[in-house]
């Protein structure tokens, strides 16, 4: 299943709907992910830099930003994905 919840239920899509959706599919994932670039680093790299390796600290906690930015960006996609659902349920009679 894809980012924007694209699957088999959709109904065909043509090429060019196909490619738009893709585009706009690359375009939120490039967009988080520059996001996390720019979060992390603020939170965890020391901007006066004495090294020119990352440190014990700084690795780590790189890895902990990540981690829960993603965990965080799965959870944010599920809820959507249900209000989704509920909001397309609640429209059939």
């Amino acid at each position: 299943m894809s980012f924007l919840g694209f699957g088999n239920s959709q109904p065909q899509l043509t090429s060019e709907q196909k490619i738009s959706a893709a585009e706009t599919e690359l375009d939120l994932v490039t967009d988080m992910f520059n996001k996390l670039v720019d979060n992390c680093y603020k939170k965890c790299i020391n901007t006066q830099y004495t090294e020119g390796e990352l440190n014990k600290n700084e690795s780590a906690c790189l890895d902990r930003c990540v981690a829960k930015y993603f965990e965080t960006n799965v959870k944010v996609g599920e809820n959507m994905q249900q209000l989704g659902q509920t909001f397309t349920n609640a429209g059939k009679f």
